[in-house]
């Protein structure tokens, strides 16, 4: 309906322009919206008062041109001007009628659009350092950006999801080393094992698969290993890292490295796999230094001119680009900064030709954005190009009370035993249903309850009810609108009438959603169509209506069904028949 009402406004436009009272620019300035009172009609637009200020007119006397160049329509009862110059729209009461068989006939495809035009989109996204299992606050980031993934495909955009493996640096280092402690620990070695090493059982179950993962026995003395250790804990873990590497070699302290990593990454790959999220690449940070990445996006910087040495180190300069201070990206015993990586990754993404490339960082990684964007210009990039979207932390109640978690001391609550407490659906969709940079309270037992107050519940049970619906009919063997055509003139109901608006809406949601990078707008509609459509079914009988009233209103839930199964789609949630 609303592109119905946006093309006849640019039909006006056009005439307009050919009689010389508007310019070529004009029809970019045409924006039609939905009203929130139906008193004001179904739809308006103040396309006469943006360009009164371009063809310097009144807007009241230029709405009244435009009203005298629209077309004449089959859907709209009437178009007037109201207040400073809004044009409503009023539509025919059988204008929505023919959503139905639209939906129908489009099913699954149904909501989809091309407002991409096949725009090259990456999506990177989680990129947690393998050190250990997701927590619950990972799996808001997965289920957000997998939601916008579909998203942005729905609405044509040619959308490439990605997994950035931190698989290098201090994390690993320290990883590797808790699981050679561990082992050693079962080896029967006393050894204290560092606080600010990684406590998890998972590192205690990664130290009994390394005999049997690196083919050898790594059970040597080490009487050495924590002589005079300095008092400061991460000087001491730093101290711990470097003489472990020193006592086993590079080559085995690679193996624990290897060894303690790939589980890791395994693992991951597998929870985020049964979570229903699965990526089109995992990317391997390692890989940077191996391709050359990093030393040609620093030599390009150098060529650009940003790059200076100070104290035997290359410092780039991230000031002339706005950040706080000028950052480090080859420190002077010749090792590369963390933030050298980050550099190079996104060097290598401007490489593949993306179009828009879409980062989704956790709230806490808010400090890193104005140097990526600086390095990203820096490298010749359009800043454009670059996207950043933050994900605040989910803080888990059950009982009304906060659980608390730690990551580095092992007590967390993760993402599996999520998944398991409250079900896949229900933990996406909980996840989308706010805006990723506000902060989010997850109700346990919420989450879990059979009400109506359970959002993911309640619009599963709408699914549930028409599908329950279809199956009595078949036991009966009624006609359904497959065996007969419905008259779908015959809706008349209001709840009826407000049913059909609510499905002809989807296909701007999922376009708006798209645009604002905003899937939580697809679970708020999806709440609101559930309740309407809940509404109508306990006001009116569907099996024992009149033949030809019953074929029409089943012809209305069934497209129901298939908005609500195309929604939930969306958002990686499943649309049950039976509940």
């Amino acid at each position: 309906m609303k592109d119905t009402v946006t093309h006849l406004l640019a039909q006006a436009v056009e005439a307009l322009q050919k009689q010389g009272l508007l310019d070529e620019s004009a029809a970019q300035s045409i924006n039609v919206e939905r009203t929130r009172d139906s008193d004001h009609g179904d739809f308006a637009s103040n396309l006469a008062m943006k360009l009164a200020k371009q063809t310097n007119s009144n807007p009241r006397e230029l709405a009244q041109k435009i009203l005298a160049e629209l077309p004449q329509s089959g859907v709209i009862e009437k178009a007037a001007i109201a207040g400073p110059g809004f044009i409503n729209f009023h539509l025919k009461k059988n204008a929505y009628l023919s959503v139905i068989d639209r939906i129908r006939h489009k099913n699954a495809e149904f909501g989809q659009s091309d407002i991409g035009h096949g725009q090259r989109i990456m999506v990177e996204f989680v990129s947690t350092n393998p050190t250990g299992p997701l927590h619950v606050g990972h799996g808001r980031g997965a289920a957000y950006g997998d939601a916008l993934a579909r998203v942005l495909r729905a609405a044509g955009y040619d959308t490439h999801s990605e997994y950035y493996i931190n698989d290098g640096g201090r994390q690993m280092d320290i990883l590797a080393v808790s699981v050679w402690l561990r082992y050693l620990q079962r080896c029967g070695r006393e050894i204290q094992f560092p606080e600010n090493a990684y406590q998890g059982n998972y590192v205690r179950d990664l130290a009994a698969q390394l005999k049997d993962k690196a083919g050898k026995s790594y059970c040597i003395d080490t009487s050495k290993l924590f002589k005079a250790l300095p008092a400061a804990k991460e000087e001491s873990i730093d101290r711990l890292i470097s003489r472990c590497r020193k006592h086993l070699g590079d080559k085995d302290f690679r193996v624990l490295f290897d060894v303690g990593c790939d589980a890791m990454v395994d693992d991951i790959r597998q929870d985020l796999a049964e979570f229903g999220v699965v990526f089109q690449a995992w990317f391997s940070e390692r890989s940077l230094l191996d391709n050359g990445d990093i030393d040609k996006s620093i030599k390009t910087l150098e060529e650009n001119g940003h790059i200076y040495e100070k104290d035997g180190a290359k410092w780039f300069r991230a000031t002339d680009f706005g950040d706080d201070k000028d950052r480090v990206v080859l420190r002077a015993n010749g090792v590369h900064t963390y933030f050298a990586s980050d550099i190079a990754y996104h060097y290598n993404k401007a490489e593949r030709g993306f179009d828009k490339i879409i980062n989704i960082f956790g709230a806490d990684h808010h400090g890193y954005i104005k140097r990526l964007y600086a390095s990203f210009e820096a490298l010749g990039n359009s800043p454009e190009k670059l996207e950043f979207l933050l994900v605040q932390f989910a803080i888990l109640y059950r009982c009304g009370e906060k659980i608390s978690m730690s990551t580095r001391s092992g007590e967390f609550v993760t993402l599996r035993d999520l998944r398991d407490e409250v079900g896949n659906d229900a933990a996406r969709f909980f996840y989308v249903l706010r805006k990723p940079d506000q902060h989010m309270d997850f109700d346990l037992d919420l989450a879990k309850s059979h009400s109506s107050d359970n959002p993911v519940y309640y619009i599963q049970y709408a699914h549930a009810r028409i599908c329950s619906v279809f199956r009595q009919l078949e036991q009966r063997g009624m006609q359904t609108p497959e065996t007969a055509a419905p008259k779908n003139e015959l809706l008349k109901e209001p709840q009826e009438l407000d049913l059909l608006k609510s499905l002809s809406r989807f296909p701007e949601v999922v376009e708006s959603a798209a645009s604002g990078f905003a899937p939580h707008q697809v679970a708020y509609y999806l709440r609101d169509l559930a309740h309407v459509f809940h509404t109508y079914y306990n006001a009116h009988p569907f099996l024992s209506s009149a033949d030809d009233v019953r074929l029409a209103r089943l012809g209305l839930i069934d497209a129901t069904r298939i908005v609500i199964a195309n929604g939930l789609g969306l958002l990686g949630v499943s649309a049950p028949e039976n509940m």
